[in-house]
């Protein structure tokens, strides 16, 4: 399965974002569109949420927070983050994992 939210790189991946800042939660929602839809608890100020979102990814993806770079969207809600020494491959199997952890589960009936 290919995401249309990552792109490939040679020297690592790319990530577009749609972020709603001021969630109850930091999480990803979906996945399967042009842009991974993210919530973000912090606020859209001084950089919080942007913040926020780099040391999110960085732990899902196991970087360092200085490794994740924002490449785009610094102050909008459409970013682009670039993942270094991540392929394809693994960025789309932590992104399903993450996605499968919070699946709801339907109930026998």
């Amino acid at each position: 399965m290919t995401l249309k939210c990552l792109r490939q790189f040679k020297d690592g991946v790319a990530i577009a974002v749609l972020v709603a800042p001021r969630a109850s939660k930091t999480e990803i929602v979906d996945i399967t569109q042009d842009r991974c839809k993210m919530k973000v608890k912090a606020p859209p100020v001084d950089g919080e949420a942007n913040e926020a979102l780099i040391a999110f990814l960085a732990k899902m993806f196991g970087l360092t927070k200085r490794q994740v770079v924002l490449e785009s969207g610094s102050r909008g809600k459409l970013k682009t983050f670039f993942l270094p020494g991540i392929d394809m491959e693994n960025a789309e199997r932590v992104l399903l994992k993450v996605m499968d952890k919070f699946k709801p589960i339907k109930e026998c009936g």
